[in-house]
């Protein structure tokens, strides 16, 4: 019960941090472009955040077959333990802190079911995660900013030739107020996403605890579609409330240090990550809303021209998208091993 206690409240710190050190996905275009101020920007980014919950609710049908259950089935269920939920969790909230720290939009994502699956193999061996869930989940490290950079090309060049007789300056001040839009639809997607793998961390513990004779019936869950109200209401809350932190290094890479956005660019990179982040969605597939926008900021400002993408800032984003599941599963496996020997 104590053990179960802390993996809640290790998790909902996690989704936390993961609010601002991703607010930066959300918020750096119409920072960068000067539509919001910083302060407005975050609070605009978090309202939509838990938005997202009863979209969630109302068009997605709950979370019984959802990211979340994606997740959770990251390792079997028969292998999940207290100290291997603890063990992950340290993990990507070290990685997250580390990589927030150094300014480096890494997954949070990856990073939580990096230490998941790491802690749990160090527990029991490669027999207790699930490979293709994971493979399915790797995959997507390379398809999201791809998908993201391909709808972000396509309408970049749409928008310009629907706005090639239009003056420059009226352009301007239109897509400046489309840009609140874009950047909520994208708020959403990342509530979307982001709040369902913490979700699915919490569900994988309290099915695992499922039948102890101490459980209170809150924290009692057979199944994914046994789901509490209080777990997705915790979530979506705690990621909100980390969004309204915001996350200023990563927004300075994010708004401008990858290629200068204008308000329309913003527009479209936003727009981009939003399609991608709700196809994901619909597919159940947990992605990285970091890797999805970078991938649209990158073919927004690969459509005027290939220099204009910083392509030495984007290598070493790559790096971190590559090294983050294996590094946080290292990590996780040395962290179990400490909890197994102090316990």
């Amino acid at each position: 019960m104590t053990l179960l206690i802390v993996i809640i409240v290790l998790a909902l710190f996690f989704d936390y941090i993961n609010g601002f050190h991703d607010a930066a996905n959300s918020i750096a275009t119409i920072v960068s472009t000067k539509v919001l101020s910083p302060f407005k920007a975050v609070i605009w980014a978090a309202f939509f955040n838990f938005v997202a919950y009863f979209i969630a609710v109302h068009f997605f049908g709950g979370f019984g077959e959802s990211i979340a259950n994606t997740v959770a089935k990251t390792v079997h269920k028969e292998f999940i333990t207290s100290e291997v939920v603890i063990a992950g969790l340290i993990a990507a909230i070290t990685w997250n802190l580390l990589t927030w720290w150094l300014g480096i939009p890494s997954s949070s994502s990856h990073t939580l079911i990096g230490g998941f699956a790491g802690a749990a193999v160090m527990a029991n061996g490669f027999v207790s995660i699930h490979a293709s869930v994971i493979m399915k989940i790797a995959s997507f490290i390379v398809l999201a900013p791809l998908i993201g950079m391909i709808v972000a090309l396509l309408l970049t060049v749409l928008t310009y030739h629907i706005c090639k007789k239009q003056r420059p300056y009226r352009t301007d001040i239109w897509f400046k107020r489309l840009q609140l839009l874009s950047s909520a639809l994208f708020s959403i997607g990342h509530g979307l996403n982001d709040s369902q793998k913490v979700m699915g961390i919490i569900g994988a513990a309290l099915i695992a605890n499922h039948g102890l004779t101490d459980l209170p019936e809150w924290m009692s869950m057979s199944s994914m579609s046994d789901m509490r109200d209080w777990v997705p209401l915790a979530c979506f809350s705690a990621i909100a409330l980390g969004t309204m932190s915001g996350g200023w290094k990563i927004v300075k890479t994010m708004g401008s240090r990858i290629t200068k956005v204008t308000p329309l660019e913003g527009v479209v990179a936003e727009t981009a990550g939003a399609i991608t982040l709700y196809l994901s969605e619909f597919l159940k597939i947990p992605v990285s809303t970091t890797h999805t926008i970078t991938g649209a900021i990158i073919g927004v400002g690969a459509t005027k021209r290939l220099s204009a993408v910083r392509w030495g800032v984007t290598k070493n984003l790559l790096w971190a998208w590559i090294l983050t599941i294996p590094v946080s599963a290292m990590l996780a496996a040395v962290i179990y091993l400490i909890i197994r020997y102090c316990s």
